[in-house]
């Protein structure tokens, strides 16, 4: 499952690509290590490079990406970044500029047809799965929307520890957390089902020794493992989607800045809290139950209140705060915007049915 460098270069000597558009971010390509490896790489190649500018994937940035990639015509996009650059090349690779494009967005019904080229994406967080998932997400008027086609997995990916270790341990720690809740919200998706589970337990017992040691003394051990979950994570959520946790969590990075993992993890105890004290309510075709009995032993706890606090400390370890006052964020001035950047996609994937009411009071108990 793990590559190296070496790998990356026979992929790209191997297949003769001639014409490769490299998408990537501004800083995270730099400090990962990945741009003087590239750029030794690419030498005798044509390529173009296009560096995001927009912290979350936007509609605008999109469709300059896809109008340089159409301009460029490569043979190859090659995506090395988070979760937002991945997403963006997953997204170029498979949709045209057209008058209808926004419309088409927020409907959830673009028409794919085929990919442009090929593509290959290397991760530079441990967090998301981009790599493996079936999904990509885009912003519009800062609302956040999914595609959702198999046309959008990558046709490879490479998992390179080395490029991991160096991001800023804001970015390593959201993505982490990240990683976390999509495991434990896969377990307990309606859409879960027996591979889903193998995934996201795989990945849980790797993620809740590895995560913080990889926060506070990141080596190419822990970078290793925190690869491998994420991984794994991705490959869970990609059959299952996530839940309540993620589907509150965009208005809270589109809204008030605060990074995808970190805004997971605001409200993400008492989520898990709403689920369990509803097991009477659930319309999961399994036992909800016995998946929360599952998440018990993996973190080694009793009940859903040990359970919680071990969150709470992971998260405070990892230095994730979820005071609202200390972010500075007012839930009572800004509730409509809130709950309309919801996404109701994913709250659909709830165990337990949840509305915007009830998603409203859960995360103003948090005031």
């Amino acid at each position: 499952m793990i590559n190296s460098t070496e790998d990356i270069k026979s992929f790209i000597n191997d297949n003769g690509f001639k014409k490769i558009f490299v998408l990537c971010g501004k800083k995270s390509f730099v400090t990962s290590g990945a741009e003087s490896f590239f750029k030794r790489l690419l030498k005798e190649k044509v390529t173009k490079l296009f560096y995001k500018s927009s912290e979350l994937p936007v509609l605008d940035e999109l469709i300059d990406i896809i109008n340089q990639i159409k301009a460029f015509k490569p043979n190859l996009i090659l995506a090395v970044g988070g979760g937002a650059v991945i997403d963006y090349a997953k997204i170029a690779n498979v949709v045209d500029v057209r008058n209808d494009l926004t419309e088409l967005i927020v409907n959830y019904s673009y028409p794919f047809k085929q990919k442009y080229t090929k593509l290959a994406v290397i991760p530079t967080t441990a967090g998301s799965g981009a790599e493996v998932t079936s999904n990509a997400v885009i912003y519009v008027d800062n609302i956040k929307h999914s595609f959702e086609s198999e046309l959008l997995l990558p046709d490879n990916f490479f998992l390179i520890p080395e490029f991991l270790m160096s991001a800023p341990n804001k970015i390593k720690a959201s993505a982490g957390f990240d990683a976390i809740a999509q495991a434990l919200e896969s377990l307990v998706s309606k859409k879960s089902n027996n591979q889903s589970v193998v995934y996201a337990s795989k990945s849980l017992k790797i993620s809740i020794n590895s995560y913080i040691s990889f926060l506070k003394d990141p080596n190419l051990k822990n970078a290793t493992e925190m690869s491998i979950a994420s991984n794994l994570a991705g490959k869970a959520i990609s059959i299952s989607k996530t839940t309540a946790p993620h589907a509150a969590s965009y208005p809270f990075t589109s809204l008030f800045n605060i990074s995808h993992g970190h805004a997971v993890g605001l409200f993400f105890e008492s989520f898990f809290k709403f689920n369990y004290d509803n097991l009477n309510k659930s319309e999961t075709a399994f036992d909800l139950k016995q998946r929360f009995d599952l998440i018990f032993e993996l973190f080694d706890v009793k009940n859903i209140n040990n359970f919680n606090n071990k969150i709470a400390l992971i998260k405070k370890q990892a230095n994730l705060i979820d005071n609202l006052e200390t972010l500075n964020i007012d839930i009572k001035q800004n509730s409509e915007k809130i709950i309309k950047g919801i996404n109701l996609l994913r709250l659909g994937n709830n165990p337990i049915k949840i509305d915007g009411k009830d998603i409203f009071n859960i995360i103003s108990r948090n005031i």
